[in-house]
């Protein structure tokens, strides 16, 4: 009798094995695409979750499996797996972290992927900020702005010209007039919100914009090799000069709270799309979107946001792009930026969004993006260093540093960077 248990115990582990690996209702590790997707607001993880629910309940071979990582650690902690090889087969990413990323052999390019009618629906900041080297790398469903938020009766009332869009922003010296005419009429002076209760990436999102539009960048974009004589230019120096001239003549509210616009506190806000669902309820039908001023070289803004690409541990790279043109469907991209108040990454999608189609109240941002009036932050691997370089600068001068120093002090960072990774050669 114990003789027979055992023949019965090694013919039913025999099969329960071969069911293990062949039976249809498993899934094979090669057909799991592993996604790995920051941490953000809840409504944009529950819609990726339904996205990611409605993908896999289509598909009869392959199965999304999503983790989120915490925003705050992110780049870290994929930096940490890409040196122990630990890369998922999808990695979501800050938009203009891409370029380090390729640099490091840690994505493949997708030409050769993305279905053309996909490729050609996408706004031009999408591919622009893809592309590095002549090759596309990534692609968000979502994209961004720049613009200040107003009353438009504060406006009037101190005598204001209210621009009517993009092509007539307000130059340099009128906004100067602006900013000393809205203070004669407010309490305790500080009429702008700059955001100052941001951190990290909002400041060079924010302002290096204001700098593009001056005359000046955070680098020499032909050939990415040094930031002399662009970050710390004239025409740079001064429009920061301006800047630190508006801190220190109290027009700006420290915002600590974040509630400066929504409380009335300042007239004039300069951010981006993610308010507008608190600006429009403390405002109603007095709420105004303006362009960022004009300081010399036309009014910039930025670009940019959470991307996706495909990395070079992905085994299945065609079902991962699949994945990735699920979510460029029209329903697909307008679910979440409706869930997060972005702007539509795709034309059609632009074209159905009650905010950013022909008319609507934040038009602003999706016409400058259609326009190719943004600018991409810096195409290069230096990026990183870049951002964090002028992060510090904006710091300094916010405190009362001497612009031109704190300027040369972020160019000698960069610099010494480029060098000392002998200029970012090809991978």
């Amino acid at each position: 009798m114990l003789k027979n248990w055992r023949w019965l115990s090694i013919l039913t582990l025999t099969a329960l094995l071969l069911c293990l690996s062949g039976c249809p209702n498993q899934v094979d590790r090669e057909d799991t695409i592993q996604v790995w997707a920051h941490s953000g607001p809840e409504a944009e993880r529950q819609t990726i979750e339904r996205q990611v629910q409605l993908f896999n309940a289509s598909q009869d071979e392959i199965t999304i499996e999503l983790k989120f990582l915490p925003e705050g650690s992110y780049n870290a902690q994929i930096q940490a797996a890409a040196i122990s090889g630990d890369l998922p087969d999808v990695l979501e990413f800050d938009g203009p972290f891409v370029y380090n990323y390729v640099w490091q052999r840690n994505l493949i390019p997708i030409d050769d992927l993305i279905t053309p009618t996909v490729r050609k629906d996408l706004l031009p900041s999408i591919i622009k900020q893809g592309t590095y080297k002549g090759h596309l790398y990534s692609v968000g469903t979502f994209e961004s702005g720049l613009g200040l938020y107003a009353r438009r009766s504060q406006l009037q009332a101190a005598g204001v010209r209210i621009p009517t869009g993009q092509e007539d922003p307000w130059t340099s010296a009128e906004f100067q007039q602006i900013l000393a005419a809205l203070a004669q009429k407010d309490p305790d002076g500080q009429v702008l919100d700059l955001k100052l209760n941001y951190r990290g990436e909002w400041i060079t999102y924010g302002f290096s914009p204001l700098i593009q539009s001056a005359g000046g960048d955070l680098i020499n974009r032909s050939d990415y090799q040094s930031a002399n004589g662009m970050l710390n230019n004239q025409q740079a120096v001064a429009v920061m000069e301006q800047v630190q001239s508006w801190i220190e003549k109290g027009y700006v509210d420290p915002n600590i709270d974040d509630a400066a616009f929504t409380r009335r506190r300042v007239a004039l806000s300069w951010v981006g799309h993610w308010v507008y669902q608190d600006y429009v309820k403390a405002a109603g039908d007095d709420l105004v979107l303006l362009p960022l001023p004009n300081f010399g070289q036309g009014a910039k803004t930025g670009q940019g946001s959470w991307n996706w690409g495909i990395t070079t541990k992905c085994q299945n790279p065609q079902a991962a792009m699949g994945f990735l043109e699920f979510l460029l469907r029209t329903d697909e991209v307008l679910a979440m930026t409706n869930a997060n108040g972005a702007v539509p990454a795709t034309k059609t999608a632009i074209a159905k969004s009650p905010l950013y189609a022909e008319g609507g109240p934040l038009r602003l941002f999706s016409s400058q993006l259609l326009a190719g009036q943004s600018v991409p932050r810096p195409q290069t691997p230096a990026y990183p260093v870049i951002t964090s370089a002028f992060q510090q600068a904006f710091a300094d001068i916010r405190h009362g540093t001497d612009v031109k120093k704190a300027l040369d002090k972020a160019v000698a960072t960069i610099d010494q960077d480029i060098q000392d990774n002998e200029g970012y050669p090809d991978p």
